[in-house]
């Protein structure tokens, strides 16, 4: 549970702000997401593999 102490003078736009970031830290919505469908281990691989592939081209067309 999280838990935002709201300072004296405070907006509430701006303690909601500081409350979404703190959300967004913790994973939880993309833990949620991950979890509402099941996916092989092949195909997690598989994404990882490809995903390595393209960090690793981007990275040798920056050094060149």
């Amino acid at each position: 549970m999280l838990i935002i102490n709201v300072k004296e003078n405070e907006s509430v736009d701006r303690a909601l702000k500081r409350f979404k970031k703190k959300f967004e830290k913790t994973g939880v919505l993309r833990e949620l997401r991950s979890r509402s469908h099941f996916t092989k281990p092949s195909v997690k691989r598989r994404e990882e593999i490809k995903k390595a592939q393209y960090i690793q081209r981007l990275r040798e067309e920056e050094n060149k």
